[in-house]
């Protein structure tokens, strides 16, 4: 079973606002059993719409559209389906009945406009959308079917939730896909495939391994389409134990795993405390830290410390390893880790300094150049790693590096335990 979902709007395409409709509809068609074939997204125009709705639904036993079903001129997307399907508008009078008492609930006038929106193509099931003035619309043809949806996310997903989702299903037989994703970090994509390469061969064949790299890490996917989803689940299942036996130092685990919440569950597990101080990073590594629930049980805080004044005056960074090695440095770094620590009282700490780019650079300390280091009950630790030419990715792959540094610093020790 496939499905193409096309947006409209003027404003997706040059950019005005994001398309996350899309990424949330294709999350929740997958998880019902609907693979997505094509996201299309097309401006406000009557001969495109039409042109790449029929193409669409030719094509597709699924076809999901959003946007385009405001009450302004603009808004054209309800004409075309009407024409699309040659059938003419009508008032629906639940839908009237419905604008004329939300809206006076609101205090807006009822005018034209918004009465406009209760007029639909005859020829479709209107669903119901309490959230807003715009109704879905549902529409057959040879055994496929187009739904057009708001464009407004919190109102697409109510609708696609309470009506779209539970009619497709009635509507279709629905089989099950099956996704699960393992997050891996530290082993560079090539590296990681060669050395899981075996385990990979033996897959079955109707189970598919994707590699998703980012900045911080490579998501490994396995995937099951049209199958006994049970039976399936527990062999996905079964293949990534047997991978977490090749590869543990470098799992995280599964779905939304993180290098920091995996650091997280270790310092919760030990009852130990975390701080950091960042140069180069600019409050990333913290940022991550504090944007999960219930850090302040582990993560003491932390200081940006981007001047050298900041680095001497608050960490205690000497100024003579300043003049003599230069602010991106193994020993600026290590003292950087040690001064927040020492301020904190903290189990644990994470520094970094770097050149982020994209000026700054020299031929002996290049763009890209990080100093990380993490000071521990065992003893202060210091990596250089040089990571290329783009700030945004320097900055994140050094949160991530350094972030990984003091996990694999824990589990090392948990192994000699």
């Amino acid at each position: 079973m496939q499905t193409k979902i096309v947006t409209i709007g003027d404003e997706i395409l040059i950019g005005q606002i994001t398309d996350t409709n899309s990424a949330w509809l294709g999350r929740r068609l997958n998880a019902a059993g609907i693979k997505v074939a094509e996201i299309i997204s097309i401006q406000d125009n009557k001969e495109q719409i039409k042109k790449t709705l029929d193409k669409a639904l030719n094509e597709c036993e699924i076809v999901l559209v959003t946007g385009g079903l405001g009450p302004t001129k603009d808004d054209i997307t309800k004409t075309c389906l009407a024409e699309l399907f040659s059938c003419e508008l009508v008032r629906d009078d639940k839908t009237y009945r419905f604008l004329e008492t939300m809206l006076k609930e609101r205090s807006i006038e009822f005018n034209e406009l918004n009465r406009s929106q209760a007029s639909v193509p005859s020829c479709c099931t209107v669903l119901p959308n309490s959230n807003g003035t715009a109704p879905g619309m549902w529409f057959e043809r040879g055994g496929h079917v187009l739904v057009s949806m708001p464009g407004v996310p919190f109102e697409m997903k109510m609708l696609f939730e309470e009506e779209v989702l539970p009619r497709l299903k009635r509507y279709f037989s629905l089989k099950t896909i099956v996704h699960k994703t393992a997050i891996t970090f530290g082993l560079p994509e090539s590296i990681l495939a060669e050395t899981i390469a075996s385990w990979e061969n033996t897959l079955p064949r109707y189970i598919r391994l994707a590699y998703l790299p980012n900045p911080n890490g490579i998501r490994l996917r396995l995937s099951a389409y049209e199958m006994d989803g049970t039976a399936v689940a527990a062999e996905i299942d079964r293949r990534f134990d047997e991978l977490q036996t090749i590869i543990p130092d470098y799992f995280l685990g599964f779905d939304d795993a993180t290098i920091e919440s995996s650091l997280a569950g270790m310092l919760l597990r030990h009852k130990k405390t975390l701080s950091v101080a960042e140069s180069c990073t600019g409050g990333s590594i913290a940022q991550r830290f504090t944007a999960m629930a219930g850090a302040s049980d582990y993560f003491l805080g932390g200081v940006v410390s981007y001047s050298n004044e900041m680095k001497e005056n608050i960490l205690h960074v000497s100024h003579e390893t300043l003049v003599k090695y230069g602010a991106v440095s193994e020993q600026v770094a290590c003292q950087m880790a040690e001064g927040i620590r020492r301020i904190t009282s903290s189990d644990y700490s994470i520094a970094t300094t770097g050149i982020a780019g994209p000026t700054g650079g020299t031929d002996e300390k290049p763009v890209g150049t990080v100093w990380m280091a993490i000071a521990t009950p065992e003893g202060t630790f210091a990596e250089k790693r040089i990571f290329g030419h783009l700030r945004e990715q320097n900055i994140a792959r050094a949160t991530s590096f350094a972030t990984n540094m003091l996990r694999m610093h824990i589990l090392s020790s948990e192994k000699k335990k």
